[in-house]
């Protein structure tokens, strides 16, 4: 197989995640996406943003075929020297023996550190469905007790690892999150072009809470003017109570430059009377202020006791999963 063909050979010579991005092997070329290898070194990474309440993360992949416009990860392309925003939907990386690296790495992995899985690419995006990096992270993992993971998803493909999910819940405390930002169906394919349909997600909630799973919604990012309406949040809080979701909250849209970079565009072509309050809002910052960001949790506050949902995560966790620390009390983490 012919090497990644991204990367000119010229000076300053490539280092690090780049020089190895360059090293990758082309897998597939289809719809636009390809699929290359990626030899890492490790795949726990130490979180050290003081806003992240986990303390490890684990992505299979680098880049997202989903192509979710308002996506913040896009920046993690750049480090290896990949500018186009576009590329990140577009070359998407397979980290090269996942399971064998997690299985070296995680004696790192102290009591109470919480593990989250799909923080920056959708650990269930389409490239799971042949590469199955996920699922051997997740067979790993069930040879484990005492962990604290998290995984965040916007496919219903996770249904698929249902019996894994079901023996690392045995032994760890495990949360699944659905990512779901509105329930219009036609709405949700222009804000997330290749991702499952909202009432799939909802579907996938409410099964694996059957099978015993704990899992809920994340409504995240909330979109100022396209998805924050309360008729629209109350309507997403209403179906997630439906599905059996165990939680479900709300953060606003999180825009850094090489976000902005799409979703600006993607503004001025479907909602373009609302550039210019987007201009403003982020002109100079990444986060929205708490004038916004708290009327949005008290509204979902409100709801969440409205239809009787529950945000207190441990005893959700107590009731389904052994606890590793009975007497130990901690508040809602945010995977």
């Amino acid at each position: 197989m012919a090497s990644l063909p991204l990367l000119p050979d010229s000076e300053p010579k490539l280092i690090g995640i780049a020089r190895l991005a360059s090293q990758g092997e082309s897998l597939r070329q289809g719809h636009e996406v390809e699929y290359f290898t990626l030899p890492v070194r490790s795949l726990l990474n130490r979180c050290t943003g003081v806003r992240m309440p986990f303390t490890w993360t684990i992505n299979p992949y680098r880049g997202c075929e989903f192509a979710c416009k308002y996506c913040y990860a896009r920046y993690t392309h750049e480090f290896m020297e990949m500018r186009d925003g576009v590329d990140f939907e577009q070359k998407i990386f397979i980290k090269q023996h996942a399971a064998e690296l997690l299985r070296q790495e995680l004696h790192q992995v102290k009591t109470g550190e919480e593990i989250a899985i799909g923080t920056a690419t959708d650990p269930y995006q389409p490239a799971e469905r042949r590469f199955e990096g996920t699922r051997a992270i997740l067979e790993e993992l069930a040879r484990h007790r005492g962990l604290e993971i998290g995984i965040v998803t916007k496919s219903d493909l996770v249904l698929r690892d249902v019996d894994v999910l079901q023996q690392i819940a045995k032994n760890n405390r495990l949360f699944v999150n659905l990512t779901v930002t509105t329930l219009k169906v036609n709405l949700a394919r222009i804000l997330e072009p290749r991702a499952p349909r909202p009432d799939l997600r909802l579907e996938a909630v409410q099964k694996l809470n059957q099978a015993g799973v704990a899992a809920g919604v994340i409504c995240a990012p909330v979109l100022p003017g396209i998805t924050d309406s309360p008729r629209d949040l109350e309507a997403l809080v209403r179906a997630t109570a439906k599905a059996g979701g165990k939680y479900i909250f709300a953060n606003p849209l999180f825009l850094k430059p090489c976000s902005a970079a799409v979703f600006l565009p993607f503004l001025e072509q479907e909602f373009p009377q609302l550039v210019e309050s987007y201009r403003q809002r982020y002109k100079d910052r990444a986060f929205l202020p708490a004038s916004y960001r708290k009327p949005l949790s008290q509204l979902m506050a409100r709801l969440r006791r409205k239809y009787g949902i529950r945000s207190d995560y441990d005893r959700y966790s107590q009731r389904t999963h052994p606890a590793a620390d009975a007497g130990r009390v901690e508040q809602m983490k945010l995977f």
